[in-house]
């Protein structure tokens, strides 16, 4: 099958256990990139490019977000690895976790959720981006993604994220959104026995408070955290508190290791 995923090479101390960093949907790596250097002074940290987007590969074939998941995992060199995803991307950490349960040591599932949106949403939103390109969904995706004060106070990484999503491929970000019309986990949350944390932006409208509750409360091991001054773009809106988060958790189900 055709590569549909791009892994970045880590950065971090040799040896150090691996964090693998997923996406939102219209958005790369940059999501990422102000979170990365706070973590990789303990960690070594990958972050990967969804199909069309950033520096993934054009993709003209239909896939899944479980296709996404085994994608990630043939691309981890790793025996083992934490992850943590936003929307798409914590979509695709759900998937690992159950499919993937023996590689993935714990799972952060940022501003997403076992089901998003509804089929029709998405095959509206699939054909906009194939009629008038990535472009014409700017606006919607602004103010879906930000909290009220979140471009004013990060313009710079704003903007680039919204350039992201005018020069991602029209095609791949419509095949990510019919994988995304045809995700739901919900009923096979009970099989995913890894440790994970189900976070949401306070301003998300896209993935609210009741998403983050229905994977932890769904899962064997599951517990939320509400991040604050965030929507549905956490990593970018508030770095800090992410690292952080991400910090903890992963500490919290790393403790003891050798």
């Amino acid at each position: 099958m055709t590569t549909l995923i791009r892994l970045n090479e880590p950065v971090g101390p040799e040896n150090a256990p691996l964090v693998v960093l997923g996406p939102s949907l219209g958005t790369s790596t940059i999501l990422w990139e102000d979170v990365i250097p706070l973590l990789a002074d303990d960690y070594r940290v990958a972050a990967w490019d969804l199909p069309g987007h950033g520096a993934g590969p054009r993709v003209s074939h239909a896939f899944t977000v479980a296709d996404l998941a085994d994608a990630v995992a043939a691309a981890v060199a790793d025996d083992t690895f934490l992850y943590a995803g936003v929307s798409l991307g914590g979509a695709t950490g759900l998937e690992l976790a159950r499919r993937h349960g023996d590689r993935v040591r714990a799972a952060a599932i940022v501003a997403s959720g076992a089901v998003l949106g509804d089929p029709v949403s998405w095959a509206e939103r699939a054909a906009q981006a194939r009629s008038q390109s990535t472009s014409s969904l700017i606006v919607g995706s602004a103010q879906r993604w930000f909290a009220p004060d979140s471009m004013a106070r990060r313009p710079d990484l704003s903007g680039r994220l919204l350039h992201a999503l005018q020069d991602a491929d029209d095609e791949g970000y419509a095949r990510c959104c019919e994988a995304l019309a045809a995700y739901d986990v919900r009923s096979t949350l009970a099989g995913i026995d890894v440790p994970v944390l189900a976070a949401w932006g306070a301003h998300d409208a896209v993935a609210p408070e009741a998403k983050a509750v229905e994977i932890a409360e769904g899962v064997v091991d599951g517990r939320v955290a509400r991040i604050a001054d965030a929507g549905h773009l956490p990593p970018a809106e508030q770095p800090e508190a992410v690292a952080a988060l991400l910090r903890s958790f992963f500490a919290s189900v790393t403790r003891g290791d050798s």
